[in-house]
C-alpha cells in the first residue's frame, strides 16, 4: 500500500554548523560527538538538544520509512526548531530560514513525488515573513509554512501585525503547520529528566498556539486558512466542550468548537483510543496518518493505526487520500516525449 507521512522530520545540517561558526554572542550551538545531536544556547542561559545524528541523515530515515511493507511517502515539517527562526535578530533569522528553505527544496527535487517540503520565516518582521513565505513557496516550490508556538520569549502568535502574514497565507492556499516547540512552560514542567515536559508541555505548548487562532478571530476572519494541528489535535478534541462553556468573552460568532473542527490534525499518538477519538472529533476526512519520525517511529505507528479498528476505506483516506487532497501534494510532471525531428 502507498502510504504518505504527513508528520515527518529531517533537519538539514548546514543551519546547525552554521550556528555552530558563532563563538559570541546567542543563539549558538555545538555539537555533542556522543550522539551527533547540536545543543542550542540561547541568550537566557538555556540549553535546547533539538536532535540526535539520525535526523541529520535524510537517505537513512527514508529507507527505514520504506522498511515496513509500504511504499512510504513523506512530508517534512519542521518540529521543535521552529521558535529558533523567530526568536533571533531578523536578519539572522531570515538567513537562516533562507538557507533551510532551500535545503528543503532541494531534497523536494531530489526526491521528486515521494517528499514535499514545507518552509519556515522569521516572524519577527511582518513583511519579511511573507517576502520569504512568498519565495519559499512561489519560487522554491515547498508545500506550506511552519509556525512555532511562540515567537520569542513574549511574542504570539495572535499578534494584531501578524494579520497581514494570515491573509497571504489564506491567499496562497497552503497549509499553515502547527507543531509544539521547546521555548515555553518550562517554568512548570521542569525535573524528572525531562519526563514531565515531554508529556505534557509540548501538548500544552501547541494547544495554546491553536487556541490562540481561534480566540482571536483569525479563524473567523480565515476561513479558508488551513491548520494542520499536529498530535491528534493536543488537548484541544478532548477539552472542546470545556472551551465552548469558558470562551465566551472572546465574542466568536461561532462557537470555539466550529473552528476548532475546521482544522485537520495527524495519528501521532501512542495510544489507539486517542486516534480514534481524534477522527470522531475532526472526522474521517480531516486526519492523516504521521509516525513523527525520528522523535517516534513508523513501527508503532502503523500499529496504534492498526489496533484502532478503522475500515479499509477509512484507513486509506487516512494513510493516504487526505493529505493528497488536504495539502495539495502532487506529483512531479514529466516533459512529453518528442519524436525526432529531422534537421
Amino acid at each position: 500500500m502507498r502510504v504518505i507521512d504527513s508528520h515527518f522530520h529531517w533537519y538539514p545540517r548546514s543551519v546547525f554548523e552554521e550556528l555552530c561558526k558563532r563563538k559570541t554572542g546567542y543563539p549558538r550551538a555545538e555539537l555533542n560527538p556522543k550522539n551527533g545531536s547540536y545543543i542550542v544556547h540561547t541568550a537566557d542561559g538555556k540549553q535546547r538538544s533539538y536532535s540526535w545524528a539520525i535526523w541529520f541523515e535524510l537517505d537513512q530515515l527514508l529507507a527505514h520509512q520504506n522498511a515496513h511493507g509500504h511504499q512510504m511517502d513523506v512530508v517534512c515539517s519542521l518540529g521543535p526548531f521552529s521558535a529558533y527562526f523567530s526568536e533571533t535578530s531578523v536578519a539572522e533569522g531570515l538567513a537562516s530560514a533562507q538557507m533551510w528553505n532551500e535545503e528543503m527544496a532541494n531534497a523536494q527535487r531530489k526526491h521528486a513525488g515521494h517528499l514535499w517540503a514545507s518552509g519556515v520565516v522569521p516572524l519577527q518582521d511582518t513583511r519579511i515573513a511573507i517576502d520569504e513565505l512568498d519565495r519559499s513557496i512561489n519560487k522554491l516550490g515547498l508545500i506550506g509554512v511552519n509556525i512555532p508556538g511562540s515567537i520569542g520569549a513574549t511574542g504570539r502568535i495572535d499578534d494584531p501585525r501578524l494579520e497581514p502574514f494570515y491573509d497571504r497565507v489564506e491567499e496562497l492556499g497552503v497549509p499553515l503547520f502547527v507543531h509544539p516547540t521547546d521555548a515555553a512552560f518550562e517554568e512548570i514542567l521542569d525535573g524528572y529528566d525531562g519526563a514531565l515536559y515531554n508529556s505534557l508541555g509540548r501538548v500544552i505548548d501547541v494547544s495554546v498556539c491553536a487556541y490562540r487562532l481561534v480566540l482571536s478571530g483569525i479563524m473567523e476572519r480565515h476561513p479558508d486558512l488551513k491548520v494542520f494541528m499536529s498530535h491528534t489535535g493536543g488537548a484541544l478534541p478532548y477539552q472542546a466542550g470545556r472551551m465552548d462553556k469558558n470562551s465566551k468573552s472572546a465574542k466568536l460568532p461561532k462557537l470555539p468548537s466550529v473552528y476548532l473542527r475546521r482544522m485537520v490534525t495527524d495519528t501521532v499518538s501512542p495510544h489507539a483510543i486517542g486516534v480514534k477519538f481524534a477522527v470522531e472529533f475532526y472526522g474521517e476526512d480531516h486526519v492523516m496518518y504521521g509516525s513523527d519520525y525520528p522523535c517516534w517511529n513508523p513501527e508503532s505507528a502503523l500499529r496504534t493505526l492498526e489496533e484502532a479498528g478503522f475500515s479499509k476505506a477509512v484507513q486509506q483516506k487516512i494513510m493516504y487520500d487526505n493529505a493528497r487532497r488536504i495539502l495539495g501534494l502532487k506529483d512531479p510532471v514529466e516533459a512529453p516525449l518528442r519524436d525526432n525531428v529531422p534537421a
